[in-house]
């Protein structure tokens, strides 16, 4: 099972104030995300998944809860910790899932995902959720792209020698 993590963040790792983007929308960026996920399982923390339920990203949602809960959305499964989510994930046939946050998951997935795909938003933000530090010797940079208000990213964890 490979996992992806995607997030748009500032240059200093802001990703969101007040449960919000601390930046203006940026419809390029949103179209390449929708597009990534769209047919694949995504993991994503109860508050990020509530945020977001008028236009649910990704074919299931694997929401992370400490909270035993069912969701009122057929596609929405709860996972109590990582080994859950990717278990859940793998049940639904799927060989690759997405890490969409929030920041709290970020954080705990961090040591687990294989690839971060990063639209980093020029400038720097005031914020309360930033994206978890990485250290640069584990990952490689395999592709940049600037884009209509951001630049796309992805790294790849390096093999372990």
């Amino acid at each position: 099972m490979e996992l992806v993590s995607v997030a748009a963040l500032a240059e200093n790792r802001v990703i969101g104030r007040n449960g919000e983007l601390p930046w203006e929308s940026i419809p390029a960026d949103k179209r390449q995300y929708r597009a990534r996920v769209a047919g694949a399982p995504v993991i994503l923390g109860r508050r990020t998944f509530e945020s977001m339920l008028e236009d649910l990203p990704g074919s299931h949602q694997i929401v992370l809860s400490r909270s035993e809960r069912d969701f009122a959305v057929p596609t929405a499964f709860r996972a109590g910790d990582v080994d859950d989510a990717v278990a859940i994930a793998e049940g639904l046939g799927a060989g690759r899932a997405y890490v969409l946050g929030g920041a709290g998951i970020y954080d705990l997935f961090q040591p687990h995902v294989d690839r971060m795909v990063l639209s980093r938003v020029p400038g720097e933000y005031d914020g309360d959720a930033w994206y978890p530090e990485w250290d640069a010797d584990e990952w490689e940079l395999v592709s940049r792209s600037d884009e209509p208000g951001f630049t796309l990213e992805e790294w790849v964890r390096r093999a372990a020698s």
